[in-house]
């Protein structure tokens, strides 16, 4: 038989995407016995929880329509009976499934069934074709769907689309396709069902938490990983494929219980968000992050005649438009010896005089001829440390390139999301969702200037496009946004 006796298509809305977070709205069965339909079903439910606003503007259901909608619970015998010995099939399906699941869950009672997902049928009856999203189904197979993203509407496509399926292919070949569209991905075996399913192909930033999820207003646990990505579901789903669960990034996906996800804007609200979690968690999976309060930049100690002939100024946190003298941002001794080892080669310049070698008379450089020779009296101290500060110039800080505040403008089609972000001398002034603030944030933030802001920036302005569309923020407010 191509296609199994007993089938159940069901569509869940809910309150968003989280199978543990979120609740349903509204659940829609039809109930398919040798091909035939001998059950409709639909009831919208009271999730106990507000709708945000874009669920209800892509659903059409609000807060009052579902408020005197009877709970799960009063529905779930109802439910259970319609899906009993069923084949539970929907799109995406282990999403569907993972908040029915939950959803029993809640109540004390278990629930299981075998699963179809409709996605991975028309991916192996159709490879040919690029989108399997139930709307490229709509499109492509001129199915009717009376209400688009209503349980009911939704269901009644994915049947159009699987008769269809059965009138076009021999039974054998929609048979093979429906034994791979019922084979169990990868799951996770900590995380609750579906919740892999529910993670966003959007950019942004996920968090791995070895901790259940917390009640809710309860204090959020330190996260085990932040990671980010330009396809969240592809990149986490990723992490519990068998091929890298291997030393530590197996020992990472055996302790992950719970998964948290940040859509953003684009590249530089990921990398500013990224940086704050980082900061504020410090997870043990991630890199250790460098005190940001320990940057300092060297002032040279002109005519000084021993060593060390420059000062470490401390710079986090200050106004880069005070800074007088200064050259280089660092973050240890190591870079500044690094540095100061390097010019040495390039310029001559005596290691001893610069610190990196003890000891009196000429320096061992002098001896292979890599000095010019004012350890042993054969240059002036003014000649050397000329040369020095001429090399120590050229390391900045960089110029700011605009006149004063400058907003970048990020928006994903995907996510929806759009964020400002403003700019003064390489510090961070802030970041909003609407350009009406920023002259006033320009005006009333002081800078303060973070080493990791300044690089994350300096590369993202690298690219030319990225750089071109820099605007200035003039006294009105933001100059270009729209």
């Amino acid at each position: 038989m191509s296609l199994p006796r007993r089938l159940a298509f069901i569509d869940v809305e809910s309150t968003g995407a989280h199978p543990v977070r979120d609740r349903i709205t509204e659940i829609a069965i039809l109930r398919i016995e040798d091909g035939q339909v001998v059950a409709s079903w639909e009831s919208l439910v009271c999730p106990g929880q507000p709708i945000p606003p874009l669920i209800r503007e892509v659903t059409g259901i609000s807060d009052e329509m579902v408020a005197d909608a009877p709970s799960f619970e009063a529905l779930a015998d109802k439910v259970e009976a319609l899906l009993a010995d069923c084949v539970f099939v929907a799109h995406n399906a282990r999403f569907d499934f993972g908040f029915i699941k939950s959803a029993f869950d809640r109540i004390g009672r278990r629930f299981d069934a075998p699963v179809l997902c409709t996605v991975k049928l028309s991916r192996a009856l159709y490879p040919e074709h690029h989108r399997h999203g139930l709307d490229a189904l709509i499109e492509r197979h001129q199915l009717v769907c009376d209400a688009r993203h209503r349980a009911m509407g939704d269901v009644q496509a994915l049947w159009q689309f699987v008769c269809q399926a059965r009138a076009a292919f021999a039974p054998e070949v929609l048979e093979r396709a429906v034994e791979r569209a019922m084979k169990a991905a990868a799951q996770a075996p900590g995380l609750p069902e579906g919740l892999l399913e529910a993670v966003p192909d959007v950019p942004g930033l996920y968090l791995f938490h070895d901790t259940p999820e917390p009640p809710a207003g309860a204090r959020d646990t330190r996260p085990l990983y932040v990671g980010r990505a330009q396809s969240l579901r592809a990149r986490v789903r990723e992490h519990f494929a068998a091929q890298a669960r291997k030393g530590r990034d197996a020992e990472l996906a055996a302790r992950v219980r719970r998964v948290e996800w940040v859509e953003t804007a684009g590249e530089l609200d990921t990398s500013l968000q990224e940086l704050a979690l980082l900061r504020r968690f410090g997870p043990p999976y991630n890199r250790p992050q460098e005190p940001a309060d320990t940057v300092f930049a060297l002032r040279l100690l002109t005519g000084r005649r021993r060593a060390p002939i420059y000062e470490r100024v401390p710079v986090a946190g200050t106004d880069p438009a005070q800074w007088t003298g200064l050259h280089g941002v660092f973050r240890n001794a190591r870079e500044v010896d690094n540095l100061l080892r390097e010019l040495a080669m390039l310029y001559r310049l005596c290691p001893r005089r610069l610190g990196l070698e003890g000891g009196s008379g000429p320096c061992s450089a002098y001896q292979g001829r890599r000095c010019a020779g004012v350890c042993a009296r054969r240059e002036s101290i003014d000649e050397h440390d000329g040369r020095l500060a001429a090399a120590l110039s050229a390391l900045g800080p960089k110029p700011w390139p605009w006149s004063g505040a400058v907003f970048v403008r990020e928006s994903n089609a995907h996510s929806g999301r759009e964020m400002f972000h403003l700019f003064d001398r390489w510090c961070h002034l802030g970041s909003v969702p609407d350009a009406a603030s920023l002259a006033a944030m320009a005006a009333s933030t002081a800078r303060a200037f973070d080493a990791d802001v300044a690089r994350i920036l300096t590369r993202w302005l690298a690219v030319p496009v990225h750089l071109a569309g820099v605007q200035p923020v003039d006294g009105r407010g933001a100059t270009g946004a729209e």
